[in-house]
């Protein structure tokens, strides 16, 4: 019962009082059910077929004395319209239920969804570094959805109890004592298939697992379908894939026969039950006709809403593993979000006038570590000047980057903009201000056009141009079919490395930004394009601040500033030409090492 008030908590939350308005139009439903059940003595009676003796039941007989006034030609008629009116109210209300329950069910799904989502894009980067990506993905899609499929089972569990509930009190009216003795009969049942709910629960949990490994496994192939097809590793793919699957079908049929059989043992009590207790009725209880018509009635339709009840709960308790993810999920986010106020577009952007400095920064991913990724980081990065950062894999150098972005927190010191500690109440401000190229360029499936104006979507047919010849992008683009319009495929992958990192520079340049971030960004480059990056990053030096991780050391021989890095400690700093002629250092090793490799 723990997993039901669950539910109805998290609904509750959501729906508010619409849940229970729906709650008591399903007693209204239930009483003109119970109403037309009523009916049916005096129907009969009338009809001449038999008499059920209707006077023998307090409530129809009742209705008999009402009707002895009224000859048969009219009084048959009237309660055949009566009842025909019943059922025609008891279903225009019934389809409005089932309307409203679909617009909680969805408008739950809707809000589960946006909440979980809102709360990610909000989570700091840390979070992003630690959690598998698909993981985030199987929780957004498939574990939402079986949420509110399990949404769905609680509406209808809520159904079954609300006109199970006025069932029995109708039967209890007609006959207390022998409506006592079903009901102990069948709460007796519940007990002993209480098994049927923990399995339930278990195999939620199973079933939870699987799928998220599968999803896992399947972002992984998908993302290296080159490396699987050049080193023929289809084979074994195949073979995991035979694998995984066979073991979710084993699940599947295993809750088909869970829930059949749990619907087995209803359906079978359920016939002796009512067997057992038409021959008590008559033997012991000595129940009239009618009376005893009526409760077969009332109990053969009420079992199979038992039956529903225990069925829903069993499905509710395989959803429960995926919608407890959900809110873990949910918690987590809510415990590393980045911003102390809601996130607002409307910030201004900052305009960099002194630099960025670090003060003492040390930080490590992992709190438990001995060893920092950066260590006692004592930096200085002019506005509006070209600073290089350096160093062999590993060194931390995009570490450092993620520090100045504001994307992680240094453990000790801090991170200041113009003299300013960077904090989560200037940290908008300043990833408005800047422009991030990664080394792997990412771009979305949809047109040229829709990848740049994504950063600044009132640009000009002009200013689009324009950002494109500045990262020598112009001439390939011009000569796609489609022109600003050529859709460029998943992540880009219709075009080439270099062409994707350029459309990507483009977009950075198109936004304007105080502060260009370039991570390794013309490593995919040719020599003579190359060249032409640099050309256009001289042109920017004094508009803008510029940070630059390269490996190739060509790129950076205009740098105002070279920093290099190495074990997460800054070891050099200076111009390239100086650090060039200090022998034995760092950056003249890391120089002498690119000059063989070209040669």
């Amino acid at each position: 019962m723990r997993h039901i008030l669950y539910f109805l908590k998290q609904i509750h939350t959501y729906s508010g009082k619409t849940l229970y308005i729906n709650m008591f139009a399903m007693m209204g439903i239930s009483l003109l059910e119970g109403v037309g059940i009523l009916l049916l003595i005096p129907m009969i009676s009338m009809s001449g077929i038999v008499d059920l003796g209707g006077g023998d039941i307090p409530i129809v007989g009742n209705l008999f004395s009402l009707l002895e006034g009224i000859p048969s030609s009219i009084a048959l008629p009237s309660i055949l319209a009566i009842y025909v009116l019943i059922v025609i109210s008891q279903n225009v209300l019934n389809r409005q239920i089932t309307v409203k329950n679909a617009i909680i069910q969805h408008g739950f799904l809707r809000h589960v969804r946006l909440e979980t989502y809102g709360l990610l894009l909000h989570a700091n980067w840390n979070f992003y570094i630690k959690n598998r990506k698909s993981d985030l993905i199987n929780l957004l899609t498939a574990e939402i959805a079986r949420a509110s499929a399990g949404t769905n089972s609680f509406l209808q569990f809520v159904a079954s109890l609300v006109f199970t509930s006025m069932q029995i009190i109708l039967a209890f009216v007609l006959s207390p004592t022998i409506t006592a003795f079903v009901l102990m009969c069948g709460l007796v049942l519940i007990f002993f298939n209480r098994k049927f709910l923990t399995r339930s629960l278990e195999l939620g949990n199973r079933n939870y697992e699987l799928g998220r490994s599968y999803l896992s496994g399947i972002t992984d192939q998908i993302n290296g379908i080159k490396d699987i097809k050049s080193n023929t590793l289809e084979e074994s793919r195949m073979d995991w894939y035979s694998s995984i699957t066979h073991r979710m079908q084993t699940e599947q049929v295993e809750y088909t026969k869970l829930k059949s059989t749990s619907q087995l043992y209803y359906k079978v009590a359920s016939a002796v039950l009512i067997a057992g207790f038409i021959l008590i009725a008559v033997n012991l209880f000595n129940a009239q006709a009618g009376q005893l018509m009526l409760v077969i009635v009332i109990f053969s339709r009420l079992w199979p809403r038992v039956a529903g009840i225990q069925a829903s709960m069993e499905q509710i308790a395989t959803m429960i593993p995926a919608f407890k993810a959900v809110k873990a999920l949910q918690h987590e986010c809510k415990n590393v979000q980045e911003f102390t106020t809601k996130f607002d577009q409307a910030v201004k952007p900052l305009e960099i006038r002194i630099g960025v400095s670090c003060e003492n920064v040390s930080f490590k991913y992992n709190q438990n570590a001995e060893k920092y990724a950066l260590n006692n980081i004592n930096l200085s990065i002019p506005s509006n000047q070209m600073t290089a950062f350096v160093g062999k894999s590993g060194a931390g150098k995009s570490t450092l980057i993620d520090l100045l972005m504001g994307l992680n927190q240094p453990q000790k010191g801090m991170v200041l903009i113009d003299d300013t500690p960077l904090t989560s109440e200037n940290l908008t401000a300043l990833r408005q201000s800047i422009s991030y190229v990664a080394q792997e360029p990412f771009l979305f499936n949809t047109s040229i056009r829709d990848n740049l104006t994504l950063v600044e979507p009132s640009a000009t047919e002009a200013q689009l141009w324009s950002a494109l010849e500045f990262s020598s992008a112009a001439e390939f683009v011009s000569k796609l079919p489609d022109g600003l319009d050529s859709l460029i495929g998943d992540r880009g992958i219709r075009l080439s490395g270099g062409e994707r990192q350029r459309l990507v520079l483009a977009r950075a340049i198109l936004r304007k930004p105080s502060i260009l971030v370039l991570d390794e960004a013309t490593s995919a480059l040719d020599t003579e394009n190359e060249m032409k990056i640099q050309e256009a990053l001289e042109r920017l030096k004094g508009n803008m601040t510029i940070i630059v991780i390269a490996h190739r050391l060509s790129t950076i021989r205009n740098a105002d500033q070279v920093v290099v890095l190495d074990e997460g400690e800054i070891v050099q700093i200076g111009e390239f030409a100086q650090l060039a002629e200090e022998k034995r250092s760092m950056f003249s090793h890391l120089l002498g090492n690119q000059l063989k490799a070209t040669n």
